[in-house]
């Protein structure tokens, strides 16, 4: 399971043309899906991107999370952080699980944010999505577990 987690000042995703999801203050989680990967795994990111403390305090530290400071988070589908591109110049992504499996696990991790309390605006699983945002920082934190 890999995560790339980004800080913005807002974002929003189309599909055709169409606005489909949008946030201001928050975080963007591009979601990836593994081979294997389970419905545990899913369960802990949820929790720790929840709690992640990459928005700034008082002080000017980096030490407070999202729900700190009422923001929202965008979580998009993207099998493509399974790219391998270890031969030649095409990338393969056999690492990648199935649309099917793959999904289902999407629409957890998404719900497991919502339990621990982040309000979470979502892609389309599997379209052609554009996505504008407004990074923050930069801040860009990478999990894979």
């Amino acid at each position: 399971m890999k995560a790339v987690v980004q800080r913005v000042l807002g974002a929003n995703l189309k599909v055709d043309g169409n606005l489909i999801s949008e946030i201001s203050n928050g975080i963007v989680v591009f979601y990836g899906v593994g081979v294997g990967d389970t419905l545990d795994k899913a369960e802990y990111l949820a929790s720790k991107i929840a709690k992640l403390r990459i928005f700034e305090d008082e002080n000017g530290k980096m030490n407070k999370s999202v729900l700190d400071v009422s923001g929202e988070i965008l979580c998009v589908s993207q099998f493509t952080l399974y790219a391998d591109v270890s031969h030649g110049n095409r990338p393969g992504f056999t690492g990648a699980e199935v649309p099917e499996i793959a999904s289902k696990t999407y629409d957890y991790f998404c719900e497991k944010l919502i339990e621990n309390g982040v309000t979470v605006k979502r892609g389309i699983f599997g379209a052609d999505m554009k996505i504008s945002q407004v990074n923050d920082g930069p801040v860009t934190i990478i999990y894979e577990i």
